[in-house]
């Protein structure tokens, strides 16, 4: 690689070339860096991105197997059990989760139990022979079975389709048709993936940050203590597999405190406690107000909505968080102090639908017998109102994908169209890449195949079963397609992903008013094909990092998916025909929560719809929409800026489809969570990085795992052993009272009064 082509690489990424050292800078130019005997990686053969540098090797070894008996057999048994599992408590009150941190933990005791005890003994099927233990469980067989128990872990979206089809609306569905829709609404999205390869895996400014973290897990519990001290040339001389379990059992002890003894942790608001009388101050400075104030001790609550922010350069934090201040400590309060839309009848930031009244929105109150909308009683009840914060968000999510749409058509313009041209070879030109190189890639065809293949499956499904006219899955795929580059290099570089639910919604409740079936159809084909696209991505990126063979991944990624889908589907229709009146109030154990959020959304955008919502409304929330052109305007400043002034290198720090992403999740987040967030990141990615270099190279990724392994077993044994036997800790102080954070006021509107349901 010519001193030429890595420049080139560099450049590539405009918006991260500060977080390079001063000594790449000095290769790149000068190459002096090659006289340098303390760097940490060669320029020539090491990754030029100094956190993909720190965690994933640059060697492979080509005779080390990913697709054995061991790893099939252990990802596709995790594969079912987290299907059923995840599937059973999805339905219950207090919903259990398995994650694919807690499958990469106890597959590993598994394989090697497995390559201990199976025979070296070769079983022959027809024309295809393999070993039962081929040798030592290794990394690629690891891998593989992470990658398949993702496809579970991330659970069916059409499932909510199907649930709310058979129990709110009332309406059968044939078994066969609800499989089909469960499977082609994810596997499209492979498709789609397949194609954006060249643009979103190969390329090495694609860095994938919560993929490194799972790279650090790997290396952490598979590098051997000679490997770690022949590879580190650091002053901590601690292995990572042994800061990994430290920290590990660090986390699962402590989160038994924000986990169940002392929940206030979780949302401490410190300041909402001097005055906790007082409605506007609590507002102010509540978790769930405007977070002025507010810190949050708990890991888990930290990385809920935004991600690790331990994973991504110090200048995204500082996007954020500036994003953030503007919006929540100058705007909002000047338009909800003002009485904007009549903001102060309803709780500055609540995600709950109200009446002009005050009241909680029942939306039940306006459907029919048959859930439809009854304009009669819509009439009687009234217009559906929004709480300032929440109104908001769905601003920052109108603005957020033309943002991104226009910030990666100017700064990766020119070097998206140089990808299209080149061939394959020269588009792999970096040392990963080069490494891949040797196993066979996935033909374009064979991705162009699965696509065709799924969406004629998906229009079947859909005129079929009646979920959705045909025809409309050309333009909710187009969407996924068209989006799906500029939200995955989004992703990829900043770990911040614009969602397409909201706009998804708002599309389908213009061109399909009044059917709210049809709406949530149109938003699971348009939102969940790109989802799956960046998970398939995200896994590919995942098995280019540990030099899995492309095709095996693919074979992983379908075949679970499948099994998932129809494990699932068993499940979740045991549970509806045999559970008596399950995801309604008549039984609290049974009452689906999410299932009710996804229902109501279905009310919101698909029997109201967006035309009542934003056009006929005595509430001006039309003016919204104008948040779709001041996504697309804002990031051409910056640019434009860079182009005068361009000496000015803080002016490439400016990231606007990064504040958009963070905002849009404003509602549910709460506003407590972005200062802790801000505040981590920033001690970890400047601090430390700036003043222990070494910590952070060798360290910071495996701490994220570590941190995020403890909370997940922690969370499961104290689900299991205590809250899942209704075995409570007493309340005390510490509870943080009825909304978990000490500052009950800041529920409240303006006047103090928390909302609720009408008497009716």
């Amino acid at each position: 690689m010519t001193t030429e082509n890595i420049s080139h690489i560099f450049k590539i990424d405009n918006r991260r070339q500060f977080e390079n050292t001063d000594r790449s800078e000095q290769f790149i130019y000068t190459n002096e860096l090659l006289q340098d005997t303390q760097t940490k990686f060669s320029a020539v053969e090491q990754s030029p991105f100094e956190e993909v540098a720190a965690i994933v090797p640059n060697t492979d070894d080509e005779t080390m197997e990913c697709s054995t008996f061991r790893s099939w057999t252990i990802g596709l048994l995790f594969t079912i059990i987290i299907s059923i599992v995840n599937q059973f408590f999805f339905f219950r009150l207090n919903p259990l989760t398995i994650g694919s941190i807690i499958v990469q933990v106890l597959s590993l005791p598994l394989g090697k139990i497995m390559a201990r005890f199976l025979p070296a003994k070769y079983i022959r099927i027809w024309k295809w022979q393999f070993s039962l233990n081929p040798g030592p469980f290794n990394t690629k067989e690891h891998t593989l079975i992470t990658v398949m128990a993702n496809t579970a872990y991330v659970g069916q979206y059409a499932m909510n389709v199907i649930v709310v089809y058979r129990i709110h609306y009332r309406q059968t569905m044939n078994h066969a048709i609800a499989i089909f829709f469960l499977i082609s609404s994810q596997v499209i999205g492979y498709g789609l993936a397949g194609m954006m390869r060249r643009f979103l895996v190969w390329p090495a400014p694609m860095i994938w940050p919560s993929v490194l973290v799972t790279c650090a897990f790997f290396r952490s519990l598979h590098e051997s203590k000679s490997e770690d001290q022949l590879n580190n040339i650091s002053k901590w001389k601690m292995s990572r597999r042994k800061f990994f379990l430290i920290m590990t059992l660090c986390s699962f002890t402590y989160y038994w405190l924000p986990g169940y003894i002392f929940p206030l942790l979780s949302a401490f608001s410190f300041l909402c406690m001097v005055k906790p009388q007082s409605n506007v101050f609590s507002q102010i400075t509540g978790t769930y107000g405007l977070g002025i104030g507010t810190v949050q001790l708990d890991w888990n609550s930290i990385t809920a909505y935004l991600g690790s922010p331990l994973v991504i350069p110090a200048s995204y934090h500082v996007n954020v968080f500036i994003g953030f201040v503007i919006m929540a400590w100058i705007i909002i309060p000047i338009v909800y102090y003002t009485n904007v839309w009549d903001g102060k009848r309803y709780p500055l930031a609540s995600s709950n639908l109200y009446t002009t009244e005050g009241y909680i929105y029942d939306v039940n109150s306006v459907l029919d017998k048959h859930s439809y909308l009854n304009e009669t009683a819509y009439i009687k009840r009234g217009p559906v109102r929004l709480g300032i914060v929440f109104a908001i968000t769905y601003g920052a999510s109108f603005a957020a994908l033309p943002a991104a749409i226009v910030h990666v058509v100017l700064c990766y313009g020119k070097d998206i169209w140089r990808q299209l041209t080149m061939s394959i070879t020269e588009a792999m030109n970096e040392i990963h890449a080069k490494l891949m190189a040797k196993y066979p890639e996935v033909p374009e065809w064979w991705y162009t195949i699965l696509f065709i293949v799924n969406f004629f499956l998906a229009c079947i499904v859909c005129h079929f079963g009646d979920l959705m006219p045909w025809y409309w899955m050309f333009l909710c795929v187009s969407m996924a397609f068209v989006l799906l580059l500029p939200v995955g290099i989004i992703l990829a570089t900043s770990n911040q992903q614009i969602g397409l639910n909201i706009v998804t919604e708002f599309i389908a409740g213009f061109a399909m008013a009044g059917y709210p079936i049809q709406n949530v159809t149109f938003k699971t084909y348009g939102y969940i094909t790109q989802s799956q696209a960046l998970l398939y991505l995200q896994d590919l990126k995942l098995g280019h990092y540990m030099k899995i063979p492309p095709r095996r991944m693919l074979f992983a990624q379908v075949i679970a998916t499948i099994i998932s889908s129809v494990v699932s589907y068993i499940v979740a229709n045991y549970l509806i025909i045999h559970i008596k009146n399950i995801c309604t109030e008549l039984d609290v154990q049974w009452s689906c929560p999410n299932i009710e959020i996804f229902y109501s959304a279905s009310v919101l955008w698909g029997a109201v719809g967006p035309t009542r919502m934003f056009v006929k409304n005595d509430v001006s929330y039309y003016n919204l929409l104008w948040f779709f052109p001041l996504g697309a305007v804002l990031p051409a400043i910056p640019w434009l800026l860079i182009k005068r002034f361009p000496k000015q290198t803080w002016l490439r720090l400016i990231h606007t489809p990064i504040i958009w992403s963070a905002l849009s999740v404003f509602v549910p987040a709460p506003a407590g969570n972005y200062c802790t967030w801000f505040f981590v990141g920033i001690l970890f990615n400047f601090i430390v990085r700036k003043y222990d270099h070494d910590w952070w190279e060798r360290y910071v990724f495996v701490l994220s795992s570590a941190l995020d392994c403890g909370v997940a077993f922690s969370a499961l044994v104290i689900f299991i052993a205590l809250q899942n036997q209704n075995i409570n800790f007493p309340i005390w102080w510490g509870s943080g009272g009825n909304y978990g954070d000490g500052c009950p006021l800041s529920h409240a509107n303006y006047s103090g009064v928390i909302p609720h349901y009408p008497s009716s």
